[in-house]
């Protein structure tokens, strides 16, 4: 499956305001591997803060990892499908920032993230609250649409084999519903998240 990015005037949810709380959030310094030569984060590296962020929320769920082992031995994982993604402030070295989870949709065979980066402005910054609130921090925002697959490792095999010698060493892969547990514990956390708001 492609990764789309595109870059779109129309409004990503975020948590602007104090009193909506994200469902996750991770502060990550901003290190010199992330920016250009000028000291400013590459874009595609707000795609990868996106990614931890989703990664250490997965692992707060205790899923230490993105693949999960079906019964019968098969892989199940997830792949970006597509993402919206808005650039509103340059990210700098050195910077704390905040990453967040905004939101989440659960579909059948997808789930969908909505996120955004802000700037951490330290506690002692001297700057009035309307100038550290949320709204005035955001970054960047994203709609991130992953989609679960399955490896299909077995059965494939072909009784041609200089067919099988040609093919791609990968195992091919096709769309499956998101597993039944995995929702029972997004619901689960978005629902404390909802209670705490």
């Amino acid at each position: 499956m492609s990764t789309i990015i595109t870059e779109k005037h129309t409004s990503i949810p975020t948590a602007t305001s104090a009193a909506i709380k994200p469902l996750f959030a991770v502060d990550y310094h901003v290190y010199i591997n992330h920016t250009d030569a000028g000291g400013i984060v590459y874009h595609a590296n707000h795609l990868v803060f996106f990614e931890n962020c989703r990664r250490d929320w997965f692992t707060t769920l205790g899923l230490n990892t993105y693949f999960l082992q079906t019964d019968d031995g098969q892989i199940q994982h997830f792949v970006v499908n597509q993402v919206e993604l808005q650039y509103r402030k340059a990210i700098f070295l050195d910077e704390l920032i905040s990453v967040r989870i905004d939101k989440i949709e659960l579909k059948p065979a997808s789930i969908v993230f909505y996120q955004s980066i802000h700037r951490n402005f330290p506690a002692d910054s001297g700057l009035p609250d309307n100038m550290t609130n949320a709204k005035a921090s955001l970054l960047s925002s994203a709609k991130i649409v992953i989609a679960c697959v399955q490896n299909q490792a077995k059965g494939h095999e072909s009784s041609n084999q200089s067919a099988d010698k040609a093919a791609p060493s990968a195992a091919p892969i096709r769309p499956i519903r998101v597993p039944e547990q995995l929702q029972d514990i997004i619901k689960q956390a978005m629902t404390q998240q909802s209670l705490q708001s």
